[in-house]
């Protein structure tokens, strides 16, 4: 119950209520974009970057993960170390076909590569690289 019904005295009746004009509808709607445009953005170019910043490879002699935006974090594990790859995919990830890879290792810290397109040939294509020994 709205408050002017609330606040009626006795043999008081309403006779209108008044009605905002429809440019404030439009003026909310307005700010709520403007809002979500100011947070949101920014948060999906820290994640565009991230993104475009980060590299996962496997070379002939090991396993690479280099993230970072202006800083730099590498997570590097050779072939020769590596004793297990694990792939993890939820319902969506195997839906849509991405999934996370933890590579575990020998005394080596494991290496996790998220949102992995198709992880399964990612997995087939570390474990078929062939290692190459240092050859000085």
């Amino acid at each position: 119950m709205a408050y002017i019904d609330e606040s009626l005295s006795k043999g008081e009746r309403i006779y209108k209520v008044f009605e905002f004009h429809w440019i404030i509808r439009f003026f909310l709607v307005l700010h709520v974009i403007l809002c979500v445009t100011i947070i949101w953005i920014p948060v999906a170019l820290y994640y565009w970057l991230t993104w475009k910043c980060t590299e996962q490879g496997v070379t002939n002699k090991r396993v690479i993960h280099k993230s970072g935006i202006i800083s730099r974090k590498t997570d590097e594990m050779k072939l020769d170390a590596i004793e297990a790859i694990e792939i993890n995919q939820g319902i969506w990830g195997r839906i849509l076909g991405f999934g996370t890879l933890t590579i575990y290792g020998r005394g080596e810290g494991d290496v996790i590569m998220k949102w992995m397109a198709n992880p399964v040939q990612a997995k087939r294509d570390i474990e078929s690289a062939d290692y190459q020994a240092d050859e000085d």
